[in-house]
């Protein structure tokens, strides 16, 4: 029989590797990250990252509301600008200022553009259906049209212009346009004047009178200004039909005109008559008809009464329809309608239906 043998192992804590006067570790009191296993630790290091990532999420959504607000504050103001195609930019909103008769300034502008591009971009309001409309600039648009038709450059397709964000008002509108206009030195007193008229006609702006309309659109000029553009427009009304060139009346001779239709009613027609008599084809033509009648000289007048002229307004009403409110002239061989509809997206069919029937109606005695 073998002899076993006992070793003795000894269980004290090695006293030379621990410090004096320094207890053992508790293993009790060990940190926990110290006792994790690999799952915890993945977990846990799994929920840091997605509160890093949420936070990180958030911070991008608190910058893009911001720069949302910062982009519709700059789109109010004009400044967000884009290049836009001509045909996508409409012009009938607002009635302009300026005639469609030559600009002799046009070709000035188109220089400037070719040479170092538009410094000033247009003004556009959005529209629903990715067009837009036209608030300020009109000859610019002018410009790059016939830029395009006449070196047939792509470049001059499309226009800078300032995105102006929807929900002004009509009147804010006309005042922006206006307000542009009236730094401009060769805009008349009667382009002006005509615009009021076109406005207090227009059913939409709420103006009533020429004095309203003066009031609306010229609000930042002078009251003076504002008297002259009245008494032009007192001209205007009464034989603006007649004239070829009423952009070249002097303020002076305007006020004398005003003051001669003024005293007599049948002046209208005498200035009318002589207008018709020498047809001029010129302003200087045009200015010196004009300066014989301020001056009353008569040798313009008519020998015999005159026949009412063709043309004259005789009814002005207006009506609404389920489609919104109509306004009508009803003249001497002339009848016009306007309303805030685009009548060209209509099928010509349709159109020659509903004019016919209208006609029809006119001539149905019972």
């Amino acid at each position: 029989m073998s002899k076993r043998r006992v070793f003795d192992i000894d269980f004290t804590p090695d006293t030379a590797a621990v410090p004096a006067g320094t207890a053992p570790e508790n293993p009790a009191e060990k940190p926990a990250e110290n006792r994790r296993g690999p799952m915890a630790t993945a977990i846990s290091e799994n929920a840091d990252a997605l509160r890093a990532r949420a936070e990180a999420e958030q911070n991008i959504r608190a910058e893009n509301d911001r720069l949302a607000h910062e982009f519709v504050r700059l789109k109010k103001l004009g400044l967000v600008v884009d290049r836009i195609p001509l045909g996508k930019i409409r012009m009938d909103k607002l009635i302009r200022d300026r005639s469609d008769k030559r600009d002799p300034e046009l070709d000035e502008l188109k220089e400037s553009i070719k040479s170092v591009g538009l410094s000033n971009p247009i003004r556009v309001e959005e529209r629903g259906d990715g067009t837009y409309e036209l608030i300020q600039g009109y000859r610019r648009m002018q410009a790059y049209f016939s830029l395009l038709s006449d070196t047939g450059d792509n470049s001059y397709a499309a226009i800078p212009a300032g995105l102006v964000a929807k929900g002004d008002s009509l009147q804010d509108l006309y005042r922006r346009m206006v307000d542009e206009n009236l730094v401009r030195r060769d805009i008349s007193f009667a382009e002006m004047a005509q615009l009021a008229l076109r406005y207090a006609e227009d059913t939409q702006t709420g103006a009533e009178t020429t004095e309203d309309a003066v009031n609306d659109l010229y609000a930042s000029a002078g009251r003076q200004k504002r008297i002259y553009i009245r008494h032009f427009a007192q001209v205007l009304k009464a034989v603006g039909e007649d004239l070829k060139f009423p952009e070249a009346i002097p303020r002076a001779l305007g006020l004398e005109l005003k003051k001669r239709l003024e005293a007599d009613a049948m002046n209208a027609q005498v200035l009318r008559d002589a207008l018709a008599r020498v047809q001029p084809s010129t302003e200087e033509a045009e200015l010196e008809v004009l300066r014989g009648f301020a001056e009353g000289k008569r040798k313009n007048a008519p020998r015999t009464p005159a026949a009412p002229r063709q043309g004259v307004a005789k009814t002005t009403l207006r009506c609404t329809v389920p489609a919104g409110t109509v306004r009508c002239q009803a003249r001497d061989g002339k009848i016009e309608m306007a309303m805030d509809h685009d009548f060209s997206v209509i099928d010509q069919r349709r159109l020659e239906g509903a004019i016919a029937a209208f006609f029809e109606a006119l001539e149905d005695e019972d």
